[in-house]
């Protein structure tokens, strides 16, 4: 009877239902069945039925969530129930996730794995399987990788319509790309605009086509159009970093100047390294002041923390419009040593933002102004008032500060 549990076990793990059925009434014949093991069958049956039904009509969110109590049920290795999850999360536009799933399942242990007659709505599972990865490939941006595993579709399921026809989809939306990046390579941006919108007829879903197309908007100063292509890649692939970057320069175009520095903003913590992008931040933070009357005389970009040695240089850097951060510090002292680094890091990543240093050991007049008796002691201001007042903070705490005035100076 323990080999019999085993084996049923091994079905379950595999998704192989049907066999696990089978192989249950046959147990049960011999009476070497558990009742447990019957609920479990009839949970796994019930969630995969379920989640296959959700996807005939589109309800992505149920088929997830069926398919994943499925596999929580016990068949967390059923290439089935994986592909229709990768399915889903792609539907959901959820496309890293979706690919995660995918290569997961193509690390599992084939030895265990064998490739059955199982269908999904008439398509062969191994098909299905390629399929699905296929349009994640698509929508990823990888069409030589889409046109490929459609093609191994076909071959393994060559009389299925669906199949044929999401092969010829993905044919037609790699030529269109194609032809696209050929035209806009060689300046013409229109018919390339309207390559890339060839291919969007056959997958409307597709972020690369529309950050492509946008591309084309932004050399014809077409910038509304560039902000609406890439408003609909980012609804389709929140985390696609091309497309905020165009969506960013093109709200530049239009001085939609609040719009702009939030995108930047957003690059900025993606891409720290990045100096072009934290040059354009500056510059739309500076215009963004300007269009609401706010001072900008004392915003510099990419400056170094200026050194102060009196306290009338201090109030009169204190009380100027924007955002101040004064750094209290020592040059014998440890904790200052270890966290200097990183005031000269923030400074370099809130450009907006006037940095401060004052050497409580050169300049004990300005320290004792400011009543400061422990370093390393930060401060900031914003318009003239103090907001905000850590002594000894932990990295953490003093970036989270820094940044957090930074957005809200914008």
């Amino acid at each position: 009877m323990l080999n019999e549990r085993c084996c049923l076990a091994v079905l379950f793990w595999l998704g192989m239902i049907e066999k696990a059925r089978r192989h249950f009434t046959q147990a049960r014949h011999l009476h070497e069945s558990d009742p447990a093991d019957w609920e479990k069958l009839q949970d796994v049956e019930m969630h995969l039925g379920r989640s296959t039904d959700a996807r005939k009509i589109g309800d992505w969110k149920s088929a997830l969530r069926e398919a994943d109590a499925a596999i929580a049920a016990g068949a967390d290795s059923s290439q089935l129930l994986r592909a229709l999850r990768s399915e889903a999360l792609l539907r959901l536009h959820k496309l890293e996730e979706a690919d995660s799933t995918l290569t997961s399942l193509l690390k599992l242990d084939k030895s265990l794995l064998s490739w059955t007659a199982a269908k999904l709505s008439g398509m062969l599972v191994e098909s299905y399987v390629h399929i699905v990865r296929a349009q994640v490939d698509m929508a990823l941006g990888r069409f030589d990788a889409a046109v490929a595993a459609a093609e191994n579709a076909r071959l393994i399921d060559p009389g299925n319509a669906e199949v044929g026809m999401i092969l010829n989809n993905v044919r037609l939306v790699a030529r269109a790309r194609a032809q696209g990046n050929e035209l806009f390579k060689a300046a013409k941006f229109s018919d390339a605009s309207i390559a890339y919108g060839e291919g969007l007829k056959y997958d409307p879903s597709n972020p690369v086509l529309h950050c492509n197309r946008a591309a084309c908007w932004w050399k014809l100063d077409r910038w509304e159009k560039a902000v609406d292509d890439c408003n609909e890649a980012l609804r389709i692939q929140p985390t696609y970093t091309k497309a905020l970057l165009r969506r960013a320069m093109s709200y530049s175009k239009l001085e939609r100047w609040a719009d702009c520095v939030r995108d930047y903003e957003v690059l900025r913590k993606e891409l720290p390294a990045d100096t072009e992008v934290a040059e354009a931040l500056f510059h739309a933070q500076v215009a963004l002041k300007t269009t609401r009357g706010e001072d900008v005389s004392n915003m510099k970009f990419g400056g170094e923390v200026e050194m102060v040695t009196s306290v009338e240089q201090l109030y009169a850097a204190t009380r100027s419009p924007g955002v101040s951060v004064v750094y209290f510090m020592s040059s014998v002292n440890q904790q200052c040593i270890q966290i200097t680094p990183a005031v000269d890091s923030l400074c370099s990543e809130c450009p907006s933002m006037n940095f401060l240093k004052v050497n409580v050991e050169d300049s004990p007049t300005v320290a004792k102004a400011e009543n400061v008796r422990i370093v390393p002691t930060f401060k900031i201001y914003k318009d003239g008032a103090r907001v905000k007042e850590m002594i000894c903070p932990t990295l953490h705490v003093l970036r989270y500060s820094v940044r957090h005035y930074a957005v809200s100076s914008s």
